[in-house]
């Protein structure tokens, strides 16, 4: 059973839908809320749907139990896995059926993945642009990962067979990343880079978080930022700047937030809590006479940001050419991470943002590059359900 905000306008129309009943059934009413906006949701099965627009994820419980139990204890030796034996465009990538399941070392655990999501890094890598610290090829993608626990390693502690985790499954990004990654139907992870899926959102919202909100916590932090602070996010409706937007309010509590996005992306910003939504298409923010604490340059556009800091003020980007005083940083994988920041993701203060046009379908892998390749995605682009 889902609840799932849909957001085109800041109206949204209700429809309910009746469900069979479900052991993860809620018996009470919740409410979620956004600035300015306050839904509650019934125990039934709810869609806030206009007909198009931004899906910002909300969900009323845990995700279903599609994954029987039977199926928990028998992994089978093949599995189904997104292949590409040759670094190039959308075209290398081959569905293979009989692909073998990755076996598991004494500190990782095998994952049946329920749902995987794509990020820029995904399709630089399969592009070739840090072919020099690659693993072998052939390679299976993915970053992202949420899903349920199947095997254990003999040094593993903390999770058991049963266990519903999500994390970025590559500790180093750029720097030796697993050749077997997310868009399979099982993945090897390493327990330290893992943490408990938050209980109220699906797996398919769970996997839209891990890189993107590890990397937006990191850069914040790198910055010294704190509470009483202002702070400029430039694409701020990107995966990595939505995430900068809310952490920056909901955890480190600035003071004020700007962002940038195009013109129909504006009132998206403002539902995250931004102040100022800044429109780039029409509007230069380094001429803005307001100057802030720190620019978060999410797009690349390091000569710009650093003049829209103040004296002794902060850029942190992810790409493109840095202008000093700015630097550039690349995430590390980190399950303490994600188990810090799981409290506000189950309180509602932070909510992971899916693509309307997604979640696309495990058959569908090359499709999704070939959108998020567009670099017009809103929030990220999940892949679900993974057989």
């Amino acid at each position: 059973m889902y609840a799932t905000a849909t957001l085109t306008s800041l109206t949204p129309q209700f429809r309910d839908y009746s469900s069979s009943p479900s052991p993860h059934r809620l018996s009470r009413p919740f409410s979620v809320t956004f600035p300015g906006i306050h839904h509650i949701f019934s125990p039934h099965k709810l869609l806030l749907s206009p007909a198009r627009g931004l899906r910002v994820s909300a969900s009323s419980q845990a995700s279903p139990a599609s994954i029987e139990a039977s199926k928990l204890s028998t992994v089978p030796p093949e599995m189904k896995a997104w292949v590409y034996g040759e670094y190039g465009g959308v075209d290398v990538l081959k569905l293979e059926s009989n692909f073998s399941v990755p076996d598991v070392k004494d500190d990782q655990v095998l994952i049946k993945v329920a749902a995987a999501a794509l990020n820029p890094v995904d399709f630089k890598r399969r592009q070739g642009k840090f072919k020099n610290t690659d693993s072998p090829l052939p390679t299976v993608p993915g970053y992202d990962v949420a899903g349920v626990v199947v095997k254990v390693g003999s040094k593993v502690k903390e999770f058991k067979e049963g266990d519903e985790v999500y994390g970025d499954i590559h500790e180093k990004a750029l720097d030796g990343p697993k050749q077997f990654g997310s868009l399979a139907e099982y993945t090897a992870v390493e327990e330290k880079l893992l943490a408990p899926k938050p209980k109220n959102i699906d797996f398919a919202q769970a996997a839209a978080l891990p890189l993107a909100i590890e990397t937006a916590y990191e850069g914040l932090e790198k910055t010294g930022f704190s509470a009483g602070k202002s702070i400029l996010v430039l694409n701020g409706a990107g995966g990595v700047g939505s995430l900068v937007i809310q952490l920056a309010k909901e955890v480190f509590g600035a003071s004020r937030i700007a962002a940038t996005a195009s013109t129909g992306k504006l009132e998206f910003l403002k539902s995250l809590g931004v102040d100022l939504a800044i429109d780039y298409t029409k509007v230069n923010f380094e001429d803005l006479p307001e100057k802030f604490d720190v620019v978060y340059d999410a797009i690349g556009q390091g000569d710009r940001a650093v003049k829209a800091i103040k004296e002794g003020g902060s850029v942190v980007a992810l790409t493109g050419a840095v202008t000093p005083p700015g630097f550039r940083f690349v995430v590390t994988s980190n399950g303490e991470v994600l188990k810090k920041l799981n409290p506000y993701l189950e309180s509602g203060k932070v909510k992971p943002v899916i693509d309307p046009k997604g979640p696309f379908p495990f058959s569908q892998v090359v499709e999704a590059f070939s959108y998020i390749e567009t670099n017009r995605a809103l929030g990220k682009v999940v892949i679900h359900p993974i057989p």
